[in-house]
């Protein structure tokens, strides 16, 4: 076994018996906080990004990413649990989320809405103490920022096509090569919030077909059929690996931005998040709804706010571990 192996799951058993069951807890809900950035990743118009901000994991996500190579063993014990969270809600969501959509489009939407928003407390109090350390207050380009990145957002909803595009890909070098280069793109989504990489799949026209594909390569799992199980890995390994390089550049421009204008880059994320329902709800028509089916909504909306701003606050002290 490699030493680096060795060492991280020394380290890992030094954790569990110095730290007992807070080291767990914490392993726990990291895990958990993975499975809502993964689930986020699945529907269209919802961030990752954006949801490991609300989950107050979004500093800890992008630091641990950007040290990867310097600090492995460091980096990679953080973020174990979130990614392993992440696979998790992908893998099963993959399945429930697109039925969701379609038969509960504006519960589930009001629910993720409501897990977005109510988060923004915790990231207006980020934006409040990177004031602090830089001794200033709102300037004009503060407000240009917010503006800019709220119609950013605003515009990826507005073009974004009516169709899904297509539902099948067949397994060709140039194809692979696409597919590596929509993981590039794609991966801005798991980093900067407000962009949702469905969204960007949705208007590159390959999201019902990577879902589908995720989706039949765990059903080809499951039944051990060979043949679909090697058409679900020519194609999730080079989105995979795209996924993983787009990470690893955009971690960086995130981690240089907040060093640099710590400030401005947080009022460019709370325009981003603050435009994230237009983009969930754009297309929308709430005059076909039932009475009953909006008021679950709004109950919905506000049991996940609740949740997020509960769930951040009472995961600081165990963050802290």
């Amino acid at each position: 076994m490699p030493a680096c192996v060795c060492d991280i799951i020394r380290t890992c058993v030094v954790n569990r018996v110095t730290h007992g069951k807070g080291y767990i807890m914490k392993f726990i809900l990291d895990f958990i906080k993975g499975m809502f950035i993964g689930v986020a990743n699945v529907i269209p118009g919802v961030s990752g990004g954006t949801m490991a901000v609300s989950m107050g994991i979004y500093d800890k996500l992008v630091t641990s990413i950007n040290n990867i190579t310097k600090k492995f063993k460091k980096s990679f014990i953080a973020l174990l649990p979130i990614i392993l969270g992440m696979g998790v809600g992908i893998a099963v969501f993959s399945f429930i989320i697109p039925y969701c959509l379609e038969v509960f489009a504006f519960q589930t939407c009001m629910c993720f809405a409501g897990l977005i928003l109510g988060g923004i407390p915790e990231l207006v109090g980020e934006t409040k103490k990177a004031f602090k350390k830089e001794q200033k207050g709102i300037n004009a380009v503060h407000i240009i920022v917010f503006i800019v990145f709220m119609a950013l957002a605003v515009w990826m909803a507005v073009a974004n096509p009516s169709s899904v595009g297509a539902t099948d890909i067949k397994v060709t070098f140039p194809m692979i090569i696409m597919i590596f280069a929509f993981g590039v793109i794609c991966s801005a989504a798991m980093v900067v919030p407000g962009i949702s990489g469905s969204l960007l799949l949705m208007m590159l026209g390959y999201y019902s077909a990577i879902m589908g594909t995720i989706s039949s390569f765990i059903v080809a799992l499951k039944n051990f059929d060979g043949s679909e199980i090697g058409h679900g890995l020519a194609i999730i390994v080079p989105f995979g690996i795209g996924c993983i390089l787009g990470i690893l550049l955009i971690s960086k421009l995130i981690t240089w931005l907040l060093e640099k204008f710590e400030s401005i880059t947080y009022f460019g994320i709370l325009g981003l998040v603050l435009a994230s329902p237009f983009a969930i709800f754009y297309k929308m028509n709430p005059s076909s709804f039932s009475l009953v089916v909006i008021i679950v909504g709004i109950v919905l909306f506000l049991a996940g706010a609740v949740f997020t701003y509960w769930f951040g606050e009472k995961t600081k002290s165990v963050d802290a571990v």
